[in-house]
């Protein structure tokens, strides 16, 4: 889940390490170290996929987590690199380890004691980690992504151990460049950055949200076979507005109130500007969790300059539009006849309608009444050209009727009519029992997404949804439910998870080398999702493919993205590959064993030659 400073890293260090602290002039006295305390390199860890073999001794092998391979060292490889004896006589496979690793994993109760071992498992054996997480995808996804994900921030302070990613603060500023040439990864091609202020449904992390973008990239190793050192997980940290984090002794971050204004906008100015300078323009940079405030100001502002997404708005954007795009062959209606109502007016909801209007566009539907489909609430009720209370900036305005201003969500539903219920309010339980037995009276099949995160957070659970609706509810969820026994049934709802989404669209960004990332890639990634959704999935109560496939969805994602980005002409790497499945695969990440012996050949034997007697020096001078 993330990458480890390099302890002697160049090139004069190693020349220097094992040699006197301090050079003398030829004659002076000397006033260098003893020479029992040599400065001594300890290991050398490796930086990108190519390794130096010169550079590399045998313990590190063992010490370095990239080139670790436990028990799985063959007996010519501990002899060859001097590490026969430091361990026990067995010999494993990486398959008898990956089964140890889910007996060791299973013996954990609590879902944040399964976070630590996985956690620890990295620290020791990054492709066995790696290769466990991608293989055990529906079983661990909710130890590294939420719902544990949101209980590792909120206890951060208590379970740090080591750097995670890149923590860049706002006593930094004029020094973000600095900060960012620190990290030893010269590769690096994928950035996931938070401030920590909106951490799922849970509000205020400050430092503590860098378990978001940790997990994230991890997900992107695991699900679209992303290299691990070209993704770097960053926290940029403004202070906290968290009155029990700023009083609590544990806390990591800065102990200060939020930066906000124009200097809170300077300085993501200066870190942006920073990730370019260090790493090139065409480094993918992916927002995640900024409060809605600020999140779309940042979309708008870096879009056209940048590479760079928002996933809580684009992300779950495309995974809530690919459940509807599945929803249309349930209903056997298409969105033009959809009425969709949102609980909710984040950035969350404003992305998924935004999304949602593009896709009744591009089937047909003139943009106005697209717009005129979608009704959306916040907290202080139906968004209104004639409501009193209550702010409508920035995209909200696009979808306010010019109707009597209410405030009651069950009057709203009961007004409304709608089709589609989403909730991406973070407001627990919201949709009641009489608001689910509206939707069903109204609707054969009334759809009803429960968006929020964690799961505590959610707007109702599967199992209401299914029970108040007569079990003919299509439902979704942000984070993962049970499945739901009903008469002889039993439904297994899906989660839309982003997931799906953000490692498949950031492999094609990557491999690419695309300027921009335009709606329009997460619309095709939103298809891609749905076109994978099999009849026997919509069968068993889910929109979306088992987690299993996840990988095949990323690849397809993958594709799709590759695909749009040279017709637009929005890619960088050249030529354009004519077969983009295979070249998308040659440049994936191998989660299994390499061998760790230097790679040897033969050369063909010297052909005879007669060489001339040998002479003096000073004769050939003469």
């Amino acid at each position: 889940m993330f990458s480890r400073p390099s302890l002697c890293g160049t090139v004069g260090k190693l020349c220097r390490c094992g040699t006197s602290a301090t050079a003398t002039a030829a004659g002076a006295p000397s006033t260098a170290a003893p020479a029992t305390a040599p400065v001594v390199r300890r290991y050398q860890e490796v930086s990108g996929d190519i390794i130096t073999p010169g550079q590399v001794r045998g313990i590190d092998h063992i010490r370095d987590p990239r080139l670790n391979k436990g028990l799985a060292f063959t007996l010519e490889e501990r002899q060859t690199l001097g590490i026969h004896g430091l361990q026990p006589a067995r010999f494993k496979t990486q398959e008898e380890q990956l089964q140890l690793c889910k007996i060791a994993v299973n013996r954990y109760t609590e879902p944040l004691n399964k976070y630590l071992y996985l956690s620890d498992l990295y620290d020791r054996n990054e492709r066995l980690f790696f290769r466990f997480l991608s293989e055990n995808i529906e079983d661990l996804m909710p130890i590294v992504y939420t719902p544990t994900v949101g209980l590792a921030c909120q206890r951060f302070g208590l379970i740090y151990r080591r750097p995670h990613g890149l923590f860049v603060t706002f006593n930094d500023r004029g020094h973000v460049f600095d900060v960012m040439k620190n990290w030893p990864e010269p590769d690096v091609r994928a950035i996931c950055v938070t401030d920590g202020e909106r951490i799922l449904g849970l509000g205020d992390l400050g430092a503590c949200g860098m378990g978001i973008p940790v997990g994230k990239l991890a997900l992107y190793t695991a699900l679209a076979g992303i290299k691990p050192h070209q993704c770097l997980p960053i926290v940029v940290d403004v202070g906290t507005n968290n009155i029990d984090l700023l009083e609590d002794p544990l806390y990591v971050g800065l102990r200060q109130k939020r930066v906000v204004g124009r200097e809170y906008d300077d300085f993501i100015d200066e870190f942006m500007e920073a990730v370019v300078k260090r790493y090139g323009q065409n480094t993918l940079i992916q927002f995640e969790d900024f409060g809605n405030h600020n999140a779309f100001r940042f979309l708008d502002k870096y879009r056209n300059t940048y590479c760079t997404f928002n996933d809580d708005i684009q992300g779950t954007a495309a995974v809530a539009v690919a459940g509807l795009y599945a929803s249309k062959r349930i209903t056997g209606k298409s969105f033009k006849d959809y009425t969709f109502l949102f609980a909710g007016a984040g950035e969350a909801a404003i992305g998924i309608a935004d999304l949602t209007v593009k896709a009744m566009v591009s089937e047909g539907v003139p943009i106005e009444e697209a717009y005129n489909k979608i009704y959306m609430v916040d907290i202080d009720g139906l968004l209104t050209t004639t409501r009193k209370v209550g702010s409508l900036e920035g995209h909200k305005v696009n979808y306010a009727k010019d109707i009597a201003p209410m405030t009651d969500l069950g009057e709203i539903v009961s007004t409304i009519k709608p089709s589609v219920l989403i909730g991406a309010s973070a407001a627990a339980g919201i949709f009641t029992p009489q608001i689910l037995r509206t939707m069903a009276d109204n609707n054969e099949r009334p759809v009803v997404f429960a968006l929020s995160n964690p799961t505590s957070k959610a707007e109702c659970t599967a199992e209401d949804a299914y029970h108040h609706t007569d079990a003919r509810v299509i439902f979704s969820s942000g984070s993962p439910f049970p499945p739901v026994k009903m008469g002889d049934k039993t439904y297994y709802p899906g989660q839309g998870n982003n997931a799906y989404i953000f490692p498949g669209v950031g492999l094609g960004v990557i491999c690419t080398g695309t300027h921009h990332i335009p709606d329009e890639m997460f619309l095709i990634a939103a298809q891609e999702l749905a076109n994978f959704v099999e009849p026997a999935d919509i069968e068993r109560g889910s929109l979306y493919p088992p987690l299993s496939s996840i990988r095949d969805v990323s690849m397809n994602i993958a594709i799709g993205v590759t695909k749009c980005a040279y017709d637009k002409g929005l890619a960088s790497t050249y030529p354009e590959p004519q077969d983009k499945r295979k070249w998308l695969e040659n440049q994936l990440y191998n989660f299994n064993y390499e061998s760790s012996m230097p790679v040897t050949w033969a050369w063909p034997r010297m052909p005879y030659i007669k060489t001339r007697e040998e002479s003096p020096l000073i004769a050939a001078i003469k």
